[in-house]
């Protein structure tokens, strides 16, 4: 099997999420599939993983990551058997699915795909029976297309998840995405991140955002929609959605980091916000 590209994005943001597997006590996200897919390879000395910065956005991963994962489990419990991960990346869901009934369809380009699973197979990890690829190249087709060509049922609620996206998409593909879900049979949901514009940003954090924006921008992933707050509730509404949860960092805190002396937190102002919404 080719061992094809990742992203640098995708790959930074699993090395964050094993490092807290290996250095980060209580978890806030265990995943212990986190740090075999990577392999010893991909890591540096995590010492370098603990200075302040590193520490932020290493808790914002994790804390997306929980964070939709709950709000996957309580679609569970309400009946949901169907999980889209869109723009999956290297996570590592599908190898720890709990839920018997389940069936995971990862979407991600096709280059990401042949990494990961020559990844999964050098570590020795199997693709579960529960699990479809849908290698899509969004320039030739659509979601519902690969959704429709990989056995997705469109006539059962299904649960999204979208993480670390939708700064790089046009707010044409935002909304086509956000169309489809809203769409869906009630009971559907989907959970994503998204990014601040600079008004709603302290020069402070403008000026962070500006630093990691030229880094992702040289690597051929540049960022380009961002939204504000109250924006993001109108759109959502538009769409369709009738229960909308935004998450700021200080509620993100609130949640999962409460209460630590080892530093792991968000600072009080991020770059963005996290959002569960439901049909």
């Amino acid at each position: 099997m080719r061992t094809g590209h990742i992203s640098m994005t995708s790959r930074a943001v699993a090395t964050r999420r094993a490092v807290h597997q290996l250095i980060d006590s209580p978890l806030v996200f265990h995943d212990p599939i986190a740090v075999p897919i990577l392999g010893p390879e991909f890591f540096a000395d995590p010492v370098r993983h603990s200075d302040p910065r590193s520490r932020a956005f290493r808790a914002y991963m994790v804390g997306r990551s929980r964070f939709t994962e709950d709000n996957l489990a309580t679609a569970v419990a309400g009946g949901v058997q169907q999980y889209v991960i869109l723009g999956a990346g290297l996570d590592t869901f599908a190898y720890r699915n709990p839920f018997e009934a389940l069936r995971v369809f990862e979407v991600d380009f096709p280059s990401n795909q042949a990494f990961k699973r020559h990844r999964l197979q050098k570590a020795g990890i199997a693709e579960p029976e529960s699990l479809t690829y849908i290698p899509l190249d969004f320039e030739h087709h659509t979601l519902r297309q690969g959704l429709e060509g990989a056995g997705f049922d469109f006539a059962r609620p299904a649960f999204f998840s979208w993480l670390g996206v939708i700064p790089y998409l046009t707010l044409a593909a935002f909304r086509a995405t956000v169309d489809l879900v809203a769409a869906m049979p009630t009971g559907s949901g989907i959970a994503f991140d998204y990014s601040l514009t600079d008004d709603e940003l302290s020069p402070e954090r403008q000026r962070a955002r500006k630093s990691l924006a030229a880094r992702v921008a040289a690597a051929g992933e540049p960022f380009q929609l961002y939204f504000r707050a109250q924006q993001m509730e109108s759109e959502l509404r538009s769409a369709g959605f009738g229960r909308i949860e935004h998450l700021s960092p200080l509620e993100l805190n609130e949640r999962y980091f409460h209460g630590r002396t080892d530093g792991l937190r968000l600072p009080d102002e991020g770059l963005g916000k996290l959002v569960a919404a439901w049909v």
